[in-house]
């Protein structure tokens, strides 16, 4: 996350600079993919419009840079290896010994090549840059084939299409005194395996002196400008603006022409950082989900949680609670712990049941759909969030009280949630529905609303079960207003308004996916609007102008640009 954090943050700034910018990002391990990670392990799994499941660091590059990856952007040892070991079972060698060097190197050169003149953007231009994250440690045996491949494409395209950034964190003792002895270690061991780094990016808790970076300059052969200080800042907006002197540099060695005054994209990116800094109204949400000790398992969930508060202007403030803990198992076992995730479901002001897989702790999510249903709580369901409300209005509304999802229980009378014809129960790596799909809205809906009352939208799917179309009528009978669907497949419900009730979302698919800072996910955003009672308001506006819209708050905290003043930045950008 930390080099992932830099490499966002220079990709930003050359993206604001009027660059067409893409990325690739580099996992040294043997998967294939990131479709079968253990959520404690590696955090949440994400997915491309393509349907490739992919590290979660794709995720902040598509975010940061507002581009739509591929699944060919992220590279993996295992993905490598695959496509060379398949090479040669064709005879594309021609008989000759298949070794790491030549041909798994030059297999590397050949994907980052071709994946750097991809477009990326809506307009399908050619990227200016592709800004290449390499995971991992200097000197671990899984990456070695990387850094050699890198070793051979900085003397093929030249120092004047090469930068080298190498990330080193810069410890810091008890006494505040920064050690820059693992850093040049680091550089010691890179130099050995044939790169010299251009920048070297100095993460720290605090800024470091000039006198470290002095030090620094001395021992590692790099020059003082070029040593740039990467410490904790207020917020991750504030990243890029830290990164942006090293900018003009970079460009330097590229030969690369950037404006001389800021565009308005950077402008824009400024005034986000400002006003995520400034926003001081708090939103409580609470997150009920199985693997809340990890926050890294829910990372766009929380990014899109936090677009949308920005949006809103309200500082989100985020209650993760364990769905085991809301189970009256938990108050035998721990009282302690049932009361205290009570407490803090009971105190939100709105509720978000995200995906996840396996029996363990859906009794608790039902449990917390229920009490937002029953007692007016805005909530938004996603994926098995979405599934679960399902189960739980057919049980308590419907009267059918074994219906169960066919993850759970095959065996029971009611199933409501069964299987997809794409689901192979024999393997698990990428046979669920993925990627970017089309859904169909059915009549109006507050949803609809919140898509720009468009008549149909898309999102990113992930999941091998869906809801059983036997019971549609049963659930629709009951009030259950499916909202959205691809055909035969429902795929989102609505229940706003209904009785009352200020916001109930489900969805199947992830909106998270494609949230941006300055474009948040609709479901989302209709549940902060809710939760902070701004949802009427908002929708009043009319749909023109929703791209522009801020709480009336908004207006005391920062100065927006008038429409006038965004019309002549756009001609002078």
């Amino acid at each position: 996350a930390v080099v992932s954090t830099q490499s966002t943050g220079i990709g930003t700034v050359l993206k604001c600079s009027g660059l067409v910018v893409t990325s690739i990002k580099i996992d040294p391990y043997l998967n294939i993919d990131a479709g079968t990670f253990n959520p404690y392990e590696h955090g949440e799994v994400y997915v491309l419009d393509d349907g490739a499941e992919v590290d979660l660091d794709l995720g902040n590059y598509e975010r940061f840079l507002d581009v739509t990856l591929t699944k060919d952007n992220n590279i993996t040892t295992g993905k490598i290896y695959d496509h060379v070991i398949k090479r040669e079972r064709r005879g594309d060698y021609l008989g000759k010994t298949v070794q790491v060097v030549p041909h798994v190197t030059n297999a590397i050169i050949e994907w980052v090549e071709g994946v750097a003149r991809t477009p990326v953007t809506s307009d399908q231009r050619m990227p200016d840059v592709c800004v290449i994250e390499l995971g991992g440690t200097i000197g671990d045996i899984e990456g070695m084939q990387f850094v050699e491949a890198f070793r051979q494409l900085q003397f093929k395209v030249g120092k004047e299409n090469f930068s080298l950034v190498h990330v080193s964190l810069v410890v810091e003792t008890n006494g505040g005194e920064h050690k820059t002895k693992p850093t040049q270690q680091n550089i010691r061991e890179l130099r050995a395996q044939g790169l010299s780094p251009d920048f070297i990016a100095c993460r720290s808790k605090t800024p470091i002196s000039e006198a470290v970076r002095s030090k620094i300059t001395n021992f590692c052969q790099v020059k003082f400008s070029n040593v740039i200080n990467v410490y904790d800042v207020s917020n991750l907006y504030r990243v890029p603006i830290l990164l942006r002197p090293m900018i003009g540099l970079i460009s330097e060695q590229l030969q690369v022409t950037l404006p001389c005054e800021p565009t308005k994209k950077w402008r824009k990116w400024c005034e986000l950082a400002d006003t995520y800094d400034k926003v001081m109204d708090p939103i409580r949400i609470c997150l009920v989900g199985k693997y809340t000790k990890l926050s890294d398992a829910y990372a766009s969930v929380v990014k899109a949680l936090s677009h949308a508060s920005l949006h809103c202007n309200r500082k989100l403030v985020l209650d993760m609670v364990e769905s085991e803990d809301l189970e009256d198992a938990m108050m035998h076992r721990d009282p302690t712990h049932y009361h205290a995730a009570w407490h803090k479901l009971c105190s939100a002001s709105g509720v978000i049941v995200p995906g996840g897989f396996g029996e363990r702790g859906t009794e608790g999510k039902m449990l917390a759909v229920k009490w937002c249903r029953e007692k007016k709580i805005p909530m938004l369901g996603v994926c098995f969030g979405f599934q679960l409300a399902v189960i739980e209005y057919a049980r308590n509304v419907c009267g059918i009280k074994d219906a169960k999802s066919g993850e759970m229980d095959m065996e029971s009378e009611n199933v409501v949630i069964i299987d997809m014809p794409e689901h192979n129960q024999g393997q698990l790596g990428g046979t669920m529905l993925l990627g970017r799909r089309k859904f169909d809205f059915q009549g109006e809906s507050v949803l609809k609303q919140l898509y720009g009352g468009k008549d149909h939208g898309y999102e990113r799917h992930r999941h091998r079960y869906e809801v059983n179309p036997d019971y549609r009528k049963d659930l629709e009978g009951a009030g259950m207003n499916f909202v959205a669907t691809d055909g035969h497949r429902m795929k989102a419900f609505d229940l706003t308004g209904m009785d009352g009730h200020p916001y109930f979302v489900g969805v199947q698919f992830h909106p998270e996916y494609t949230t941006r800072p300055l474009r948040p996910s609709p479901p989302y955003l209709g549940l902060i609007l809710a939760s902070s009672n701004q949802l009427q308001t908002y929708l009043n506006f009319p749909i023109e102008q929703r791209k522009r819209w801020r709480s009336e708050q908004y207006y005391k905290i920062t100065k927006t640009v008038s429409d006038d003043e965004d019309e002549a930045m756009e001609k002078t950008d």
